[in-house]
């Protein structure tokens, strides 16, 4: 294990990441020697390819998804493309960093005292990071995406169960690869930053012969978490990949992505001291046991309450409790993130006809993630804890220890060892037929397809001993902890889905065109549980000796039926106006294929599936020559079929809902020759119908009445300005606040109560100092604006967002 290393100190890339960037650098350079007949062929008719013009670095026509058959100005529904010729401009080289162009989005960072890990977001109310894609496969795993192998990113908003089956209840994220073409090209972009950000990236594209071609991307970095102490990041990633047949009808695809990460994770900060900040009171019960003041024993509550005069004090000295210095880190020596993730995949397509064409896609793909992180709580003063006083309003008269309320230097927080040991496998193969014909004088764009999946994910459940408390202000990562161990408990979950789909675009007049779809999945979900077994427990599972492990199967499985309508209606050639309805499906376990026996859980496998229906009316437009799209969109979102209780009889049942109504406009393109634009507003009202709770104890009713992490308005704005050589950029990206307390309870329990709205400014220079090198400055949070970027569901730990940071990059293209 190496050592946890502060941003302080300078770090350089292991042997084994610089051997390979080496590698990849002297490959790009022996192949840009031969690089002189470089010729351009047009692909064949038909052929979907992501390929921008270098004067349109912002705008997309279409869709790379065989599933969206029509120019997006005709598509009726909500997509956003980030292309990877913005996402370089930003400095923009994770997943997360990219999607903070699409308003609407809003990031995660876990449950009570676990932080969660890889890419984890809200879209428009929902969680989405299981709705991520591949070439239009799903994406399975915990792994942080790197853009480095990413021609463009498709944002498609709305239920979107007849497009890729399960979940999306909000849409879902497509990362489209970057794969081989005729054109020879090569790319290297070295970035050196603050932070000790270190980064290669090699893009290099090599035709073999009239129709093969080879194209090798790579990737290695690593950095130090900006602000913060021992949090640091290492990866590297490669993606070969081939293509045969090029500008023929039949062309094959076989291409692989490997990804390696070392990580120290971070477990964020303590949210004492922040503005918005509530004393968080433990004390939670009556004043019976109080006992009053004799002449010679102070009075003391066995148990504060916030109606007590101890009880008011050491609330008071909580509330008054200075923040922790950001960079502090809670972790220690042990915390430690390995990933690997790796897919491998072959694509066929073939042109049948002028009008028809099939495409095939076979993948394999596995990721594996073992991480032991220390999580904060917040720091709890009470009676037990800190001694007796003589005047317990004042608390004064106190016996010297740790936790003393009137010296925060000896105040501590309780800290917990979380853990993950986990593996993803999914094995797919998807079959798409595009066939555009006239019948009854309409025009015809269907697209029919077979899908055939396997996905699976195994969590090993891993036990550590109690963990030392951390002096709150002054953390040390030297404490000695207890590292985690294989317990023997698991949960094994595997769903194999089988599923037909079929939509088609009917052009009725030359100013109107009707969409529908519709898919069927059927599939079957089976869950295994591994409990370690003891006294306690071992009556259900007899035969099984304490200390041994027993089982429990669980499975499910039912056919899933989802749709889309949509009407457009087109008053002139370049715009539409548009209004569609679509549902998905999420059935128990659909997330990680846990199913649950639990009469609560979500993923009991008694329960129906949850139905989401999506009803929107927009506009869109393509302005300024076809240059600029301008597009609005009013939705609604209803997701039904959420576990509730009733208040009075504490049954059980399915009919609590999640309403989400919202307005986006967004505006993407080119303003002049020289001036490019990318902006979006999103606004957002949410609602929890029917979601009750009742404490089985004191029968109290908990109603939630909202959903958490969804602000009312979100905006971001990107530009760039060339002026002969030098290109100048910047953006703005806002976010109003985001609720975290959802329900009736008093906020002055409550940690904090929501994340404050924030803004950060981000700037831009480019100098392009031949045709072969460009140098590019991006600095972050110029105004070192200081937010909270994300808030743990207790509100009691946070991770702040980046402080200002700067990166330098040379371009090199031949």
């Amino acid at each position: 294990m190496k050592p946890i290393r502060s941003r302080k100190h300078a770090h350089t890339f292991p042997a084994s990441l610089l051997t390979t960037s080496l590698m990849a650098v002297a490959g790009s350079l022996s192949a840009a020697a031969h690089a002189d007949d470089v010729r351009k062929e047009a692909p064949a008719l038909g052929e979907v390819k992501v390929q921008a013009a270098a004067e349109a670095a912002y705008k997309a026509d279409r869709s790379a998804s065989p599933k969206l058959s029509q120019p997006l100005v005709d598509t009726p529904k909500t997509v956003q493309v980030l292309k990877k010729e913005m996402l370089q401009e930003q400095g923009a080289v994770s997943l997360m960093e990219a999607l903070r162009n699409t308003p609407g989005i809003t990031m995660q960072l876990g449950e009570n005292g676990n932080t969660s890990a890889g890419d984890t977001f809200q879209m428009r109310g929902f969680s989405t990071q299981t709705s991520t894609f591949v070439d239009g496969v799903r994406d399975l795993g915990v792994v942080s995406r790197d853009v480095f192998n990413l021609e463009q990113i498709e944002v498609i908003k709305g239920a979107a169960g007849s497009e890729t089956g399960r979940g999306s209840s909000s849409g879902y994220i497509n990362l489209i690869s970057k794969l081989p073409t005729l054109e020879e090209s090569s790319e290297i972009i070295l970035t050196a930053g603050t932070d000790q950000k270190q980064r290669l990236s090699l893009d290099q594209t090599k035709k073999l012969d009239g129709s093969s071609a080879l194209r090798l991307n790579v990737m290695v970095q690593e950095a130090d978490a900006a602000g913060r102490d021992a949090v640091h990041y290492e990866s590297v990633g490669i993606a070969p990949s081939l293509a045969f047949g090029l500008g023929t009808p039949t062309r094959l695809y076989v291409f692989s992505q490997h990804v390696r990460q070392s990580n120290v994770p971070d477990g964020g900060i303590p949210t004492i001291g922040m503005s918005g900040f509530y004393a968080n009171p433990v004390y939670n019960h009556d004043n019976d046991s109080d006992k009053a003041a004799t002449a010679t024993t102070p009075a003391v509550t066995a148990t504060p309450t916030r109606t007590t005069p101890e009880g008011d004090a050491l609330a008071a000295a909580y509330q008054s409790g200075a923040r922790v210095n950001r960079a502090n880190f809670y972790g220690s020596r042990q915390d430690k993130e390995q990933i690997t993730a790796d897919m491998f995949t072959v694509k066929l397509e073939k042109d049948l006809d002028r009008d028809l064409r099939l495409i095939n896609t076979s993948r394999v793909g596995r990721s594996d993630m073992q991480r032991v992180l220390t999580g904060v709580n917040g720091p709890s003063l009470s009676m037990a804890a800190v001694g007796k006083y003589t005047d317990p309003v004042n608390l004064t008269g106190f016996t010297p220890g740790t936790n003393n309320p009137l010296d925060p230097s000896t105040w501590t927080v309780n800290r917990s060892v979380q853990s993950v040991d986990q593996q993803n496998e999914i094995l797919a193969n998807t079959t798409s037929l595009l066939a555009g014909l006239t019948l009854a004088g309409m025009r015809h764009d269907l697209v029919a397809g077979l899908e055939l999946m396997q996905e699976s994910q195994r969590n090993n459940t891993l036990a550590a001993a109690s963990t030392p408390v951390a002096n709150l202000y002054n953390p040390s990562v030297s404490d000695a902890f207890v590292l985690p161990v294989l317990t023997g408990a698991f949960t094994d979950g595997k769903t194999q889905t089988a599923a037909l789909y079929v939509s088609d675009t009917l052009t009725l007049t030359e100013t109107l065109k009707l969409n529908a779809g519709v898919r069927a999945d059927r599939f079957k979900t089976t869950t295994e549980i591994g409990t370690v077994v003891t006294a306690a427990n071992s009556a259900t599972y007899p035969g099984v000796a304490v200390g041994g492990v027993g089982l429990q199967s669980l499975d499910d499985q039912d056919t899933l039926l989802s749709w889309n309508v949509g009407l457009v209606f087109k008053p002139a050639a370049n715009g539409s106006v548009y209004v569609s309805i679509a549902d998905t499906q999420t059935p128990p376990g659909g997330a990680n294929f846990a199913l649950s026996a639990t009469a609560t859980n979500q993923a009991n496998s008694a329960f129906d599936p949850q139905q989401t229906t999506t009803l929107e009316v927009g506009s869109k437009w393509e302005l300024m020559k076809q240059r600029l799209n301008l597009s609005v969109a009013a939705y609604r979102t209803e997701n039904d079929g959420q576990v509730t209780q009733d208040p009075v009889s504490a049954v059980y049942s399915q009919d609590g809902k999640t309403r989400v109504d919202g307005l986006e406009l967004a505006l993407v393109g080119q303003l002049t020759n020289f001036w490019q634009v990318s902006a979006g507003v999103a606004v957002m009202d949410t609602q929890s119908l029917d979601q009750v709770s009742v404490n089985s104890t004191t029968k109290a009713v908990t109603t939630t009445r909202t959903v958490r992490w969804t602000p009312d308005m979100a905006a971001s704005v990107w530009t760039s300005y060339t002026l002969g050589d030098l290109t100048l950029g910047g953006g703005v990206r806002y976010l109003s606040e985001q609720k975290r307390l959802v329900t009736d309870a008093n906020p002055a329990t409550q940690n904090m109560a929501e994340i404050p709205a924030y803004s950060v400014v981000d700037i831009m220079a480019a100098y392009k100092v031949s045709k072969a090198l460009n140098l590019r400055l991006n600095v972050n949070n110029v105004l070192d604006e200081e937010y909270i970027q994300t808030l743990n569901n207790s509100g009691a730990r946070m991770t702040l967002g980046a402080p200002v940071t700067a990166a330098l990059s040379a371009e090199f293209r031949y």
